[in-house]
This record gives structure tokens, sequence and C-alpha cells, in this order.
């Protein structure tokens, strides 16, 4: 087993080409990066957030309590927390390319009976249920997904292509919270329509778009470099699983890193499951007392701006700083701004416009910043022979820090006497952690060494 270990994790399982480390493929046999990297990143983005975050507004709209709401959503993050599980057995079968599609139309499925099961007096357990199939559909989608990207796309353009990645990624996310959501606003409020036909109507249109992603990437999506275990039989790919897990923490400073990863995005976590209701909540609750359609046009409109602009900018300072120099104000760039909700819950303005502009500064600090998270996990911790494993590993402590905050959001809620002004002032205080982290994180691999024709092992 130990011999098997080793070969399996230097790339050396077979001789046949299945067995060769991850590689970017050849340029000349691969579509251009601009017809499936936007539309892969959008179909990542846009399921994620339902499940994440449309799901809890989804949920508001139908009665249930902010409590239960933090409580139950959050545990639909586990998925995204558990890939790491399963995902050195995806490895030896099929493509990348195949995984990705096959998910893709798994969640079209399982979104359009998250719609028909709303009509029903059981709907709450019975959409859980669908949204969790949901859940793991899109986590397995986004191990393979960044798998492609990771190894089809060489560490010079990764970084040219972070903010188009990230912005994309976001985008799939503001569609899911903001159009989507402004659409049920308008359909309540100008046709009439009861809040489960609203909500019915946009999970099948959510359904339907995953099925459009799934024939697109049918005819544009690159396979992705074959893993070293790809082809092989299950017994060598659980001795992948085994090597996969022994060589990430065989990584110089790993529990630093991973510590940096878990706690890049803390104060953002509690922001993300409570400031839609925070918005959505009427004033008499201590709320801003918003309506689904300026919810929606809030996220849609200025977050989507905002967002892009502040992608552009950190993916532009990552490449021209370098990741290593950049990092802390990109951490900076993103837990700044969650004074924002700090100050409109003391303030409690009533001008939509002014709202919806400190709403895009925090939107424009989360754009910004993410790039950094993401770049930080895709060149520090993934590189090596389970490239993809080991950034869905990292990936995954994200995801663990999306489930511990969302989990805790609503006892700390209730802690504080559901007062909002007392619990976003806690939030500024878990936001400073992660800039301290980031001061301290640590740099192993060296991509000015691997852009010069040196990068590291299996890549």
């Amino acid at each position: 087993m130990s011999a098997d270990l080793s070969r399996v994790a230097s790339g050396g399982a077979a001789p046949s080409p299945a067995g060769v480390a991850e590689a970017p493929v050849q340029a000349g046999r691969a579509r251009h990066p601009l017809t499936w990297v936007p539309s892969l990143y959008l179909a990542m983005g846009l399921p994620n957030v339902l499940v994440g975050v449309v799901a809890a507004i989804l949920y508001k709209n139908l009665g249930v309590s902010n409590e239960d709401i933090a409580l139950y959503t959050s545990q639909m993050y586990l998925p995204w927390v558990l890939k790491p599980l399963w995902s050195p057995l995806l490895e030896p079968y099929r493509t990348k390319r195949w995984w990705v599609i096959t998910m893709q139309f798994v969640m079209m499925a399982s979104l359009g009976a998250v719609a028909f099961c709303l009509p029903l007096d059981g709907f709450f357990r019975a959409s859980l249920a669908f949204f969790w199939i949901t859940g793991f559909a899109s986590a397995t989608q986004d191990i393979v997904a960044d798998g492609v990207f990771m190894t089809t796309m060489p560490v010079r353009e990764q970084a040219s292509y972070s903010g188009l990645q990230g912005m994309c990624w976001n985008l799939g996310a503001v569609v899911a919270s903001g159009l989507l959501v402004s659409l049920t606003g308008w359909l309540h409020h100008s046709l009439g329509w009861t809040w489960v036909q609203c909500w019915m109507a946009v999970m099948l249109g959510a359904a339907a778009m995953m099925g459009g992603f799934g024939l697109w990437h049918l005819r544009v999506l690159p396979p992705g470099a074959p893993a070293a275990v790809h082809g092989q039989d299950l017994r060598t790919a659980m001795v992948a699983l085994r090597a996969s897990w022994v060589t990430l923490f065989q990584k110089p400073s790993i529990w630093m890193m991973l510590a940096v990863v878990f706690f890049y995005r803390f104060g953002e976590g509690f922001i993300e499951k409570f400031g839609p209701l925070f918005l959505l909540d009427p004033r008499s609750a201590g709320g801003l007392g918003l309506d689904n359609a300026a919810l929606g046009h809030i996220y849609g409109t200025a977050g989507t701006i905002a967002f892009i602009a502040g992608a552009f900018l950190g993916g532009f300072i990552a490449a021209k700083m370098t990741l290593r120099r950049s990092f802390v104000v990109l951490a900076i760039a993103l837990n700044l701004p969650h004074v924002t909700y700090y100050y409109l819950s003391h303030a409690m303005p009533t001008d939509l416009w002014w709202i919806g502009a400190v709403v895009a500064i925090e939107k424009f600090g989360f754009g910004m910043g993410s790039v950094g998270h993401m770049l930080y996990m895709m060149q520090q911790i993934a590189p090596g022979p389970f490239k993809m494993t080991h950034y869905a590993m990292a990936t995954g402590v994200m995801a663990m820090t999306k489930w511990a905050t969302g989990s805790v959001s609503g006892w700390l809620f209730s802690g504080v006497g559901q007062h909002y002004a007392s619990f976003f002032g806690w939030v500024l205080v878990f936001s400073l952690p992660p800039i301290l982290l980031a001061w301290l994180a640590p740099f192993p691999v060296d991509h000015d060494r691997e852009q010069d024709g040196a990068g590291p092992a299996g890549h």
C-alpha cells in the first residue's frame, strides 16, 4: 500500500497516458477561454447562491422564522464542506468535462423538483431535501470545473483570467440573488401572484438555466487534463484518496494556510446569511423594510456593477503586484466594508438610492477581496499531483466557514435580543482576525519561479 501511495502521489501510478500528472492541455486543442470560462463560472455561482442565499429569501417569504432559516439553510453548505471526501473518487472515472455537464443536468432536475414541492403542505422538508441534492451536485460540479480551469489554463494566464473568473461566478450569484429575487417581487406586486406561484416560476426558470448551461458546455467545454489515476480501478481510487489527504498535510505551513482560508471570509459569512434578512425585515423588527423587488434591484444592479468593478480591480492588483504583495490589501478590501451594515443598522436610512449605494460599497470590497482568496487557494494550496482534489479541499474549508458562521448566526441574533445593530457590531469584531492572518499568511510556492519554467511538481 505504501508503494502504491508513493506512486500515485508522484503521478506514476501507471505507464499509460492516463497515468501522467495533471498538466495544461495544449492550447491548439482547446477552444478560446472566453467561450467557456464565463459560462462555466456562471453555472457554478448560480446554484451555489440559490442554495445558500436565495433559499433563505424564499423561506422568508413563505413565513419561516429567521432562526430556522439561518439554521436549516446553513446546513445546506455541508456538501461543499464534505466534497473533499468524494473528490478523489472522481479522478479515475470519466473526464472532468463529463462530470461538469452531468451535474448541470442533475441540478436542472432537482431545482425543478423544488418548484413542484412548494405548493405542498410539507414544502419545507421536501424542498430542503431537493436543495440538498442541488447542493451535492453543485459541489461536485465545483470540484471538476475548477479542475478544468486549472489544468487547461497555464499559471501565467490564471491570474489574467482571475478577475473574469471571479466576476462570472459572482455574476451567477447576482442573477440568483438579484434578478430572480427581483422577478418574484414584480410577479407578486404587479401581477398579484402568490409567493408560492412566484417562487415556482423562478425555480423552474433556474432549472432551465442549468439545462441551458449543460447544452452549451456539450459544445464548448474542454475536457481538462487527466489525473494521475484516470482510467484505473476503485482500489487505485482509494489509494488516491489516502494519498491526496497525506500529501495535503505534508505541504509546508499547511495548517497556517488552512487557517488563512477558513478565516478570510469569516465576517462575510454572517453578512451573507443575515444581510438579506435585515434588508427585508420590517422597520418594527429593526430591518429596513425593503420588498423583494427593491432587494433584487440593489443586488442585481448596484451590487452587480460594484462587484464587477471590484473583481477586475482585485485581479489587476494581484497580477500587477503579485498575490504575495497584494494579499493583505485584498483582505482589507473584503473585510473593512463590513462597516456598511453596521452603519445601516444604526442610521436606518429610508432613501432607496442611498441604501443601494452603501450596499454597493460592501459588494465592491467583496468582489475585490474574493480574488485574493481564490488565488491563494489555487496557487498556494492546490499545486502538486492532486491539484484538483487539493483545491477542492481548500474550498471545502472555505465552505466550512459559511456553514459555521451561518449555523451560529441565528443563535447570535437571538443572543443579542434580535437587535441588528448589535449583531453587525459583532460582525465587525469577527472581521479583524482575517486581516491579521492575511498579514501572517505563508507563501511556500514561488510562482515567479514557476512562470520561468520551474513549476511545482505534477502541474
